[in-house]
């Protein structure tokens, strides 16, 4: 029971410790506060909505206090928290309504307008009414009779190959993660981080929040993310980990308060979701902070990968060793583990594994090759054992009936002068049967010509890993996790007359 509320424990040993910081009201919470109006919250909602284990509460806001009472609260009565994406169009928001079938919705004032065009069979309860309900009361909840393999949440995926699946995430997981997390980072009580990740998303509850709950570290929640504000926190409130996708990294640094930031009391920075650039790294060593790449994935984890800040330019663009409770495969198309610096598709098993996809066999059967996560990445692993990403199984494409992937030309992409960011997509070509189509942001309108860029890609990769076409974007476009959207950039470079 106690490996699924580690609340009650941290109430125990730190029980006047800071756990977390509501940002836009600067309220903070102890740990034992936090324990004590969760425990509120999970009796008061159990007996007014009759909510036992398993039944689902829908969650619909900003980042808010509200998500984290919610969650504790799920692991001490056994509820299935389901965030949801408010950036979503209605249709979206009620396909994964019908989907999870949530036996409570908790909804933001500020939605109540688009809420009314959905069809939802579960009472309606406002985010700031769970917020006071959480205050006063009795905390009688005794709480069910909770497994490690009982779903904690269900997080929904991009959806970004078709309708979007429902990650099971267990207690199990959750526990393993932060286990996995506290010892791969050198995580400690004293630590202090920010949160401004959206909870509809793994990356807002398992990166750093979820582990430093265990942990006893002490989390500044936002209610999302700004550059100036973040760099200012880090020197007020003495953040020692920073960590956010590398577009998040560069806004910060271009921010003018970069300069002016200290950044004293920072020990690493943790960047995932996609390579950082070798020049962003320099910057931020440069002002004294130290880069740790890693890699994960809803359905895994998602802390499955970390590079040790001390190889951050020595073995730029890996994502270092798997972490403590993961095993890995790499395979080609016939199941066969590839030789050492051969790419092929990861596979990963181990307790941060997830059971499968909600109420979707036929995607969980698809996921698996016996216990092992058929993650649809594409890597390959050093002569030293260090792990690089290729890209994505599906983005791969083949140029004159060799195999291109386009992580590494968009990493050379990114060493070009002036280059700010850069994508790359395969599409048809009738001479090669595909090609590549780069999309390119530059610091500088107007400052190169396609023709240079290629020229340098020739300087630095085999002629079929050349982008054929080459166009100038303002911006790339990115999906709901901040990732580059390739759907999106398959579907213009496809529609588009090339500029080369």
């Amino acid at each position: 029971m106690m490996r699924t509320d580690w609340l009650s424990r941290q109430a125990l040993y730190h029980p006047d410790a800071p756990a977390l910081t509501w940002h836009p009201t600067r309220e903070t919470l102890s740990f034992a506060d936090l324990d004590r109006r969760a425990r509120v919250l999970a009796t008061e909602l159990t007996r007014r909505y009759d909510l036992g284990k398993g039944s689902r509460v829908a969650i619909l806001a900003p980042n808010s206090l509200a998500h984290v009472l919610l969650f504790v609260a799920a692991q001490k009565a056994g509820w299935v928290l389901v965030p949801l994406n408010v950036r979503l169009a209605t249709p979206e928001l009620q396909y994964l309504i019908d989907d999870s079938s949530p036996h409570l919705l908790v909804l933001d004032d500020s939605l109540r307008e688009e809420m009314d065009e959905l069809s939802i069979d579960a009472p309606r309860l406002s985010r700031p009414h769970v917020e006071a309900l959480s205050e006063d009361g009795d905390p009688d909840v005794r709480g069910e009779n909770l497994r490690l393999q009982d779903p904690l949440m269900i997080l929904y995926t991009s959806g970004t190959t078709g309708r979007p699946k429902g990650a099971i995430y267990t207690h199990g997981m959750c526990f393993h993660n932060a286990v996995n997390t506290i010892q791969r980072l050198d995580l400690t009580g004293s630590d202090c981080s920010f949160n401004a990740a959206p909870f509809h998303h793994t990356g807002g509850w398992n990166v750093l929040l979820t582990p430093f709950l265990m942990q006893g570290g002490h989390t500044i929640l936002l209610d999302g993310f700004d550059a100036e504000t973040l760099l200012a926190l880090c020197d007020s409130e003495g953040i020692t980990i920073i960590w956010g996708v590398p577009t998040m990294l560069k806004m910060m640094a271009d921010s003018d308060a970069f300069d002016r930031a200290e950044l004293a009391s920072v020990r690493y920075a943790i960047v995932g979701g996609e390579a950082m650039p070798e020049p962003l790294i320099r910057v931020w060593q440069k002002k004294g902070v130290a880069i740790r790449q890693g890699f994960g994935m809803t359905e895994v984890g998602p802390n499955c990968f970390s590079l040790p800040e001390r190889d951050a330019l020595r073995k730029i663009g890996s994502i270092g060793f798997p972490n403590l409770l993961i095993d890995t495969r790499i395979i080609d198309e016939e199941g066969t583990d590839v030789p050492v610096g051969s790419v092929g598709e990861l596979l990963m098993r181990g307790p941060v594994v997830t059971p499968g996809y909600w109420q979707n066999p036929d995607g969980t059967t698809a996921a698996f090759e016996g216990d092992w996560f058929k993650t649809g990445d594409l890597v390959r692993q050093d002569e030293e054992g260090y792990f690089y990403v290729a890209g994505r199984k599906k983005e791969m494409y083949i140029s004159g009936g060799e195999n291109v992937y386009p992580a590494e030309v968009e990493s050379v992409l990114h060493e070009y002068p002036g280059v700010r960011d850069a994508a790359v997509v395969g599409v048809p070509d009738e001479q090669w049967g595909e090609a590549g189509f780069a999309f390119v942001v530059m610091e500088k309108t107007g400052s190169t010509e396609p023709e240079a860029i290629q020229t340098f890609c020739r300087d630095n990769l085999a002629a079929y890993k050349v982008p054929r076409h080459i166009q100038f974007v303002d911006e790339l476009p990115k999906g709901h996790s901040d990732k580059i959207d390739k759907k999106a950039l398959y579907e213009l470079a496809t529609s588009t007359t090339p500029a080369s």
